[in-house]
């Protein structure tokens, strides 16, 4: 996912964590907490990323959206707030090629607009929440999919304005287990389920070739696949969802095991589940264990979040 966006917007300070009682439960799983084995000691990922040791982490309960939240709901709070993204205050985000008509994606590859390192990122102008693919793209048919464009501040400013907060990523891998104790993946150690696709990952030859055998090119509807055993909906796949967390590959290895919120300083944010471009062969933390970050005011096409509150 790229990133490397870095400003300082007072309206869009970051906050301390806090715990929230206020908003509605509704669409929201309420999950019991308890301890449970945080991380992994797998071979096929990626141990500079601080995905193990294997601990055991405490949790208080909490409850979590049933599925990211979606455009119809961004647009709600777009339209009682006011609010503006970064995207759009940026002017611009980042779109995967594929996702581009033909000529557009010429012309910003001859304009250099391919992002060092992952050149199938594209600086698209006027890509934002309401423009997944820029100026001309809409959400017709995608109210019901995640929200994207969206940076880690305005997930937060989101959850704010719901009476909720964003999760801790010790939250985020406790529900994405769905009780399941040191599996590969939100539903067991195998990646197809009886030959079924269980989440929306890249199918084919990245980055240049989408066979979409799991029905999907770029996002599912949010309430795609089968539940895991909590009954939340793409923990993994889809997009990448914002937790509270700055990041670090070390900080937890000595760090607190009850109720951890990561390190109290750190320039990046942690994101959690992969996204639709995830694939064994470049990127496969669509594993429950995995994780990465970002900037707090990056934003791409795969990356959205969900809500959660305490009890």
């Amino acid at each position: 996912m790229p990133g490397g966006r870095r400003c300082t917007c007072p309206d869009k300070a970051e906050p301390a964590f806090a715990r929230i009682t206020t908003g509605s439960t509704d669409g929201m799983i309420r999950l019991a907490g308890g301890t449970f084995q945080m991380g992994t000691k797998d071979k096929v990922g990626f141990p500079a990323d601080g995905e193990g040791p294997v601990r055991h982490v405490h949790l208080d309960g909490f409850h979590l959206d049933e599925n990211s939240v979606t455009n119809a709901d961004f647009a709600r709070f777009i339209e009682q707030t006011g609010y503006r993204t970064d995207a759009e205050a940026f002017g611009y985000s980042y779109v995967f090629h594929l996702l581009l008509e033909q000529g557009l994606r010429t012309e910003l590859i001859m304009l250099g607009r391919q992002l060092q390192g992952v050149p199938w990122w594209l600086h698209v102008e006027g890509a934002d929440w309401r423009q997944p693919e820029g100026p001309g793209s809409d959400l017709t048919g995608r109210w019901d999919h995640p929200v994207v464009h969206v940076s880690w501040r305005d997930a937060h400013a989101y959850c704010v304005w719901a009476g909720k907060r964003l999760p801790t990523e010790a939250e985020i891998e406790y529900a994405a287990r769905g009780g399941l104790v040191q599996k590969r993946y939100c539903w067991g150690d195998h990646l197809l389920q009886r030959g079924r696709h269980m989440c929306n990952i890249w199918q084919g030859d990245f980055p240049g070739v989408n066979t979409a055998d799991d029905g999907f090119v770029g996002t599912a509807p949010a309430r795609s696949f089968e539940p895991n055993g909590y009954g939340l909906y793409n923990m993994a796949g889809n997009v990448w969802e914002w937790a509270f967390d700055r990041w670090s590959p070390t900080f937890h290895v000595k760090g607190p095991r009850t109720n951890p919120i990561g390190p109290p300083e750190g320039d990046r944010r942690v994101t959690r589940g992969g996204s639709y471009l995830c694939h064994d062969s470049y990127c496969n933390r669509y594993r429950v264990a995995a994780r990465t970050s970002n900037t707090p005011d990056s934003s791409s096409g795969n990356t959205g979040f969900r809500c959660a509150r305490d009890r």
